[in-house]
């Protein structure tokens, strides 16, 4: 390798090994968390370059940084359901004594080209309830034929319409339950009876990283979260991945559990669908109470740049204590930060 070729690689090396070390200190300030997203991402770059200065000069500083990206790269594993993860964990089976539930989460996409991509794909998948962002007007005129299969909805829009937020159901909101909208945040919840079980569904969307709203927005969310029901479930577009400190924060605001994530669900819309295993896993679920998750999963693309989450769950009943395995299937975030 020649020098000139060595000091290029060497720089680019450390930079991305710094980058990747601060994404792990979210909790001291947002910017740092912002890095955090990007973990696999800057662990893959170092990982490559620590390899190409392995022969040089710069060995020990190489195989230093080799042996720091190839460890963060282990500690997105607890956080995401995939099959190659060496402590992946596996979800409870579903149960025979009770109704297993489908709740399809997806961000719509705004501008969507192809809509009716989407609506066939909730046709053919006919999940009981959906979580959806970016409803704008236009959306929410398509989704009304959507109104014989799920009479049940909560809609809201704000001062920028592209970022509506919605909840439909093929189940009965709670008789006396009123759905609602968050002021300042795209938030809205809504009571579903599942076969006499109460659960609170809240689709949420939000914004970018910091220096963009996104800290302020989890600041705010304390208050509505807090007025969730005893069994619930958050899923949206959170532009944040699974193990950063905004997803902890979230969690914690609302007393939630994560769902590992199946993986990316974001690419830019400018590059194919084919390349979305280098995207951002930024749409997630969680949980609480007596809601147990036994599948997760990525659908096709609908024309959007996200790609659909589609998630099993059942309710168990009171009388029955937690099943000690959705310890495994999902994951609490308490300490995860980072």
């Amino acid at each position: 390798m020649t020098s000139k070729l060595r000091s290029l690689l060497l720089p680019g090396m450390i930079g991305a090994s710094l980058a990747l070390l601060l994404g792990f200190f979210g909790d001291f300030h947002p910017a740092f968390d912002s890095f955090a997203h990007f973990r696999v991402h800057l662990a893959f770059l170092t990982v490559v370059l620590a390899i190409a200065l392995l022969f040089t000069p710069n060995r020990l500083l190489s195989l230093s940084a080799l042996v720091f990206a190839l460890s963060a790269l282990s500690s997105v594993t607890g956080v995401m359901h995939l099959p190659f993860a060496i402590n992946a964990k596996a979800f409870p089976a579903r149960p025979g004594d009770r109704a297993v539930y489908r709740l399809l989460e997806l961000n719509l996409r705004h501008d969507n080209a192809t809509p009716e991509k989407v609506l066939s794909l909730i046709g053919r998948v006919q999940p009981d309830v959906l979580s959806l962002s970016e409803v704008s007007p236009s959306w929410k005129e398509k989704l009304k034929l959507l109104d014989g299969a799920y009479p049940y909805s909560s809609f809201c829009t704000y001062a920028d319409t592209r970022y509506g937020v919605a909840v439909l159901s093929r189940r009965p909101f709670v008789e006396g339950g009123k759905p609602a909208c968050h002021p300042l945040v795209s938030l809205t919840m809504a009571s579903v009876d599942f076969s006499g079980s109460t659960v609170d569904i809240a689709a949420l969307h939000l914004g970018w990283p910091w220096p963009l709203p996104q800290f302020r927005q989890i600041s705010q969310m304390s208050g509505p979260l807090s007025t969730l029901a005893d069994n619930a479930i958050l899923a949206g577009d959170l532009n944040a991945a699974p193990w950063s400190a905004a997803a902890s924060r979230l969690a914690a605001a609302g007393g939630l559990n994560l769902v590992a994530s199946p993986g990316p669900t974001w690419i830019d819309r400018r590059l194919p669908m084919a390349f979305l295993f280098a995207g951002l896993p930024i749409d997630n679920v969680f949980v609480r109470g007596n809601v147990v998750v036994h599948s997760i999963e990525r659908l096709e693309a609908v024309g959007s740049d996200h790609v659909p989450i589609l998630v099993e769950f059942s309710v168990q009943p009171e009388s029955e204590k937690p099943d000690g395995e959705q310890e495994s299937a999902t994951v609490s975030l308490e300490r995860r930060r980072g």
